[in-house]
C-alpha cells in the first residue's frame, strides 16, 4: 500500500480510503468484519463512513458495525484513521426541531458524541461536514469545531459535496480565527464525472485541500459490468443511463482489456494519477471485491492511456474560465 499527507497535514493515510456505506446494508456484519481485516491487513488505514449510514430506519448501524469492529481489540482502533460525518436526520426524536438536515453548534455537539457511543471511541481523527449550510455563519460552525478539537473528540476537520468558493470561504473564515479550517473535501469526481476540474479541483489544489473522491466507479459504471448485467443494485437500477453511455463503456472496456487491467482499477488509477487527489473511496459489498481493488495503487498510466481515457471520457477542458471562455 501507499501512503500520502491528508491535505497538508502531517497525517498519513492509505492512497485508497475504505468505504463502508455497504455495511448494514448490502452487507451483513460478519462480511463487514472480514473486510475491514483484509482492509487493514493489506495497508489500508483511511475508513470512512457517516452516521446516517445505515438508511432510513437504521440510521448509524453502520457506526455501531464499525464500533463492534474496534471492540475485538488487536490494535484495530490504534491503526486506523476514522473519519465520518455529521448533516443528516438521524430520526432521533431527541432532537426535535432540530434533527432535520443541516448544520448547527447544537448538532455538531449531540451528533458527535452519538457517533463517539456508537464506534466505541473516543475521538475521530477526520470530522466532515456532510453538505455544506450556507444558512449558517461559519463563526457558529468554526467555534463548535474547535471545541471539539480541544476537547480532544476530533483531529481534524473535513468537508463533503462543496462548491469550490464554499472552500474558499471556509478557509477565509477559518484563517481569521487562527485554526486550520478544511484539511480535506470528499466530492463525486470520476471519468464520467469530471465537471469538479472546472472550480472544485482547482480551489482544493491552491488551499491544500485533499481531495477524497466518492463513487470513483460511478455506481459500477466504471466497474466492469456494467454492460454484461451483472453488476449490483445502484448498476441496475440505470439500465437507460447504461444505453446512452454503451459506446464510451465499449471503448474503455476496449481499451483495458488492451493494457490488461480491468476496468474499476483503471478507473481507480485515473483517480490516484489526479494532483489534487489523496485517495479514491472503494465500497466492497464484498471481501472478494475488496481484494480486486487492491492493485489499483499499483497500476501507472502511461500517458497515452491517459490521452485515449481524455478522448473516451472528455473533460470540461480545463479551470474555469478558460475551459468554456477560450
Amino acid at each position: 500500500m501507499q501512503y500520502t499527507n491528508l491535505g497538508r497535514t502531517g497525517l498519513k493515510v492509505s492512497r485508497l480510503c475504505l468505504g463502508t456505506m455497504n455495511f448494514g446494508v448490502d452487507t451483513e456484519e460478519k462480511e463487514a468484519f472480514r473486510i475491514m481485516d483484509a482492509a487493514l491487513d493489506a495497508g489500508i488505514n483511511f475508513f470512512d463512513t457517516a452516521n446516517v449510514y445505515g438508511g432510513p430506519g437504521n440510521r448509524g448501524r453502520t457506526e455501531e458495525i464499525i464500533g463492534k469492529w474496534f471492540a475485538q481489540g488487536g490494535g484495530r482502533r490504534e491503526k486506523v484513521v476514522l473519519a465520518t460525518k455529521v448533516y443528516g436526520d438521524m430520526e432521533n426524536p431527541l432532537d426535535g426541531p432540530n434533527s432535520n438536515y443541516g448544520l448547527s453548534a447544537y448538532k455538531i455537539r449531540r451528533h458527535l458524541d452519538e457517533s463517539l457511543r456508537r464506534l466505541q471511541t473516543d475521538h475521530i481523527e477526520l470530522y466532515q461536514m456532510h453538505h455544506i449550510d450556507r444558512s449558517v455563519l461559519w463563526e457558529e460552525l468554526w467555534s463548535a469545531f474547535e471545541t471539539a478539537v480541544n476537547q480532544g473528540k476530533i483531529g481534524y476537520v473535513g468537508s463533503s459535496n462543496f462548491a469550490g468558493w464554499d472552500l474558499v470561504m471556509a478557509q477565509y473564515e477559518a484563517k481569521m480565527r487562527n485554526f486550520p479550517g478544511l484539511v480535506s473535501e470528499q466530492h463525486k469526481y470520476n471519468l464520467l464525472t469530471r465537471q469538479p476540474e472546472l472550480e472544485v479541483l482547482p480551489a482544493a489544489l491552491h488551499l491544500g485541500i485533499g481531495v477524497i473522491p466518492w463513487s470513483p466507479l460511478e455506481s459500477g459504471l466504471l466497474g466492469g459490468n456494467a454492460l454484461t448485467g451483472k453488476g449490483g443494485r445502484r448498476t441496475r437500477d440505470q439500465a437507460e443511463r447504461i444505453e446512452r453511455l454503451r459506446p464510451q463503456l465499449e471503448a474503455f472496456s476496449k481499451l483495458c482489456r488492451e493494457i490488461g487491467e480491468s476496468e474499476a482499477n483503471v478507473a481507480l488509477a485515473w483517480s490516484l494519477h489526479q494532483p489534487a487527489v489523496t485517495a479514491p473511496i472503494i465500497g466492497p459489498r464484498t471481501l472478494e471485491q475488496l481484494e480486486e481493488t487492491l492493485r489499483a495503487v499499483e497500476i501507472r498510466l502511461e500517458d497515452e492511456v491517459l490521452k485515449k481515457l481524455d478522448e473516451i471520457f472528455p473533460g470540461p477542458g480545463g479551470p474555469a474560465p478558460k475551459a468554456y471562455a477560450w
